[in-house]
């Protein structure tokens, strides 16, 4: 009589276990990808700003202000349009009704 119960008991906690370690399991790893990726992404992104700032304020030791606006500028316009060089083709979705 108590054989039952306890293959009931085994059933239920194996259940249990396939469906937690097909969800929780992965929706944990997905998590802490994003919270690591969010968190560095953060921090990259204050280190480069004050470098900039580090940049600009040594710059304007050795040069006059406009010029330091005008190398750092350029550095700046020079880096972005290779960015834009760079980016994927972008698909046209106007007009096309077929």
């Amino acid at each position: 009589m108590s054989d039952w119960t306890t293959e009931a008991a085994d059933t239920v906690e194996r259940l249990v276990t396939t469906v937690r370690d097909r969800t929780v399991v992965p929706a944990r790893a997905v998590t802490k990808g994003l919270v690591y990726g969010l968190l560095t992404a953060f921090l990259v992104g204050a280190a480069l700003t004050l470098l900039a700032i580090a940049l600009f304020r040594a710059l304007s030791i050795l040069l006059p202000v406009w010029a330091v606006w005008l190398v750092l500028g350029g550095i700046f316009v020079l880096a972005g349009g290779f960015c834009w060089s760079r980016r994927p083709p972008v698909s046209d979705h106007r007009g096309s009704s077929t």
